[in-house]
Parts: structure tokens; C-alpha cells; sequence
């Protein structure tokens, strides 16, 4: 169902055939939202969305809290994502995010001239529930040396070459899964990403070390072709969850994430003197604030630079 087929200032669509319509015009990069929205969806679509209000939302939000988490695992055969469960509930960040999908949709409909007029976002009115910064997981050398050491072991050839990508570019594991060989300027010394999460094309300069791992399989591919295949059905990117919890073990590198080479890139840069807009433009944010964790492993190259400009002052 489009957006052109809901009646003009009606609330009385079901919210599910609203989530319909939002979702099929949908053109954003985020891959969790159409499962959000499918909670969303069994929990109230059955009500017309102009008279759904913030307390069955966070009476809906409380039921959600009880819940265990899911985690991708990979693909299967047919390239359907296998999702996990998780040992914990849900954390009270993820929980926003529910709620924001849900937001999104209600904008969406004020916009569209579906919603009522005067209508207000019920999903304004359900505080968000307080996130904890938490802590910055990042490779020390030392693990970080063992961890490329195990990479370069794997059975997978293309392994290390991953994780090194992740390291020094700070790209999100899905644009590097994501990327063909026509995404990269091997000459320029540079790979491309369209579309980021975030909406916005990415350039991400390329290491020696990177640029001459990749020539070395530049040679047999194609320009559609990706960089990191599965072996069976080259037209989807590799599962890597076996070979990279492999290579953690061996590496002897403990409660780490594929996510958490982001933070390592991040953090690296942060020591050693990038500012906070200069994280935030390598990994792709659009506004500092996300960048703003790193803040303290900075902290000594503010002081160098306070020191080295106003330390003559007297």
C-alpha cells in the first residue's frame, strides 16, 4: 500500500497499514527498521493511528523491555538473515530506537497530509529513557597485533584484509561487506560508499598495507563483483561470524565486537591528535556529538596544544 492510496486526514487507517505505506516508501539505509516496525505493528496495528496515545505506546514500550534480544548471526542457504537471541533483555537505548522507528512513522503521515490536522506525535509524549555512554571498546597494540596475526591465519584468505579495512577506515561492518571492486579507485588510493547509514556518500583513503592486499585479488575480479563474496554464492557477501570468532579466540582477545574496530579506528585517531571533527568526517557522522566519546583519549593532545599556544602567557 502507498501513501497515495491512505485517505487524506483520516485517522482512522489502522496504524499496520500506515507502518505499510511508510515502509514501502521508505528510501533510508537503516536495516532494523522494518523489524522494529514489525513489533510495532503486532503490538498496536490493529488501532486506527490518529487515536493510538503515549500510554499504550509505553505500555507496549514496558512489554517490549521483557524481551531478549536478537543478534545477526548471517544467512542462510537462501540468504535470509538468521537473528540469534541474546543471553540479556533488551537495554534501554535499543528500546529508543523502537520508539524512534515508530516516531518516524507518525511524522511521516503529518507530512503526507494523512494524519489529521492538528494531530499531534504521540510518541512525543513517552520520555526517552535514559542512555549510558558506556565504555569505548578499543584494540590495545598488543591485541591488536595478535588479532591481525590470527587473521592472516584463517582458513578465509580475505579475513585479514577485512579487519584491516575496519581498523584503519573506520567503515561499518554492512559498507564493507557491501562493497564491489567498482567501489574502489586503486590508483587514487581511495574506496567509495554511495549511501551511508547516515544517508551520505563516504570516501575512505586507502593504507599501503590495504592497497597492496587488495591489488592482490584486483586481478580476477569484475567490476560488479564483491570484495568479500561468499564462496558459494559469490552474489552474496561472506558470513564471517565463524571465522572471525575463530580468530578472536586464537588471538586470545576477549568481549570485543566486529562493531568495536569502529571504536578502535575512532580511538586511535582520537590519541593521536585528531580532533572530534575530524573522528566524526572519517567515520561518517554527520554531527560531532556522536564522535564526542572519544573526547578523553584526547585529552592529552589538548593539553599539549593549551600548553604549547598559551603556556607563554604570563
Amino acid at each position: 500500500m502507498s501513501a497515495a492510496q491512505l485517505p487524506l486526514r483520516d485517522g482512522t487507517t489502522p496504524l499496520a497499514q500506515l507502518i505499510d505505506a511508510y515502509m514501502a516508501a521508505y528510501a533510508g539505509r537503516d536495516t532494523t527498521r522494518a523489524q522494529r516496525l514489525a513489533f510495532w505493528r503486532g503490538a498496536l496495528g490493529h488501532r486506527p493511528f490518529g487515536e493510538v496515545n503515549d500510554d499504550e505506546i509505553h505500555a507496549a514500550r514496558e512489554q517490549l523491555a521483557q524481551q531478549r534480544g536478537r543478534v545477526y548471526s548471517g544467512r542462510d542457504a537462501e540468504g535470509k538473515v538468521i537473528l540469534r537471541a541474546k543471553r540479556n533483555r533488551l537495554s534501554g537505548p535499543t528500546l529508543n530506537r523502537y520508539t524512534v522507528a515508530l516516531s518516524a512513522v507518525f511524522t511521516w503521515a503529518i507530512r503526507q497530509r494523512i494524519a489529521p490536522r492538528n494531530f499531534a506525535n504521540p510518541v512525543r509524549a513517552v520520555p526517552a529513557l535514559p542512555e549510558s555512554p558506556g565504555t569505548v571498546r578499543f584494540l590495545s597494540d598488543d591485541e591488536r597485533e595478535r588479532l591481525l596475526a590470527a587473521c592472516r591465519a584463517s582458513k578465509w584468505e580475505r579475513l585479514w584484509l577485512l579487519v584491516m579495512l575496519a581498523i584503519t577506515t573506520g567503515a561499518r561492518r554492512s559498507e564493507l561487506t557491501g562493497m564491489r571492486w567498482r567501489d574502489l579507485d586503486l590508483e587514487r588510493r581511495v574506496a567509495h560508499v554511495a549511501r551511508t547509514k547516515n544517508g551520505e556518500p563516504k570516501v575512505m583513503p586507502l593504507v599501503p598495507a590495504v592497497l597492496a592486499e587488495l591489488q592482490r585479488f584486483a586481478p580476477a575480479a569484475k567490476p560488479e563483483a564483491l570484495v568479500f563474496p561468499a564462496r558459494l554464492r559469490p552474489d552474496h557477501p561472506m558470513a564471517i561470524e565463524d571465522r572471525w570468532r575463530q580468530a578472536l579466540r586464537a588471538a586470545r582477545v576477549q568481549r570485543f565486537r566486529f562493531h568495536d574496530l569502529r571504536h578502535t579506528c575512532a580511538s586511535y585517531l582520537a590519541q593521536h591528535g585528531a580532533s572530534l571533527l575530524e573522528v566524526a568526517d572519517v567515520l561518517g557522522h554527520k554531527t560531532v556529538r556522536m564522535a564526542a566519546r572519544y573526547s578523553h583519549l584526547s585529552a592529552g593532545h589538548r593539553a599539549a596544544l593549551v600548553e604549547r599556544v598559551m603556556g607563554g602567557i604570563k
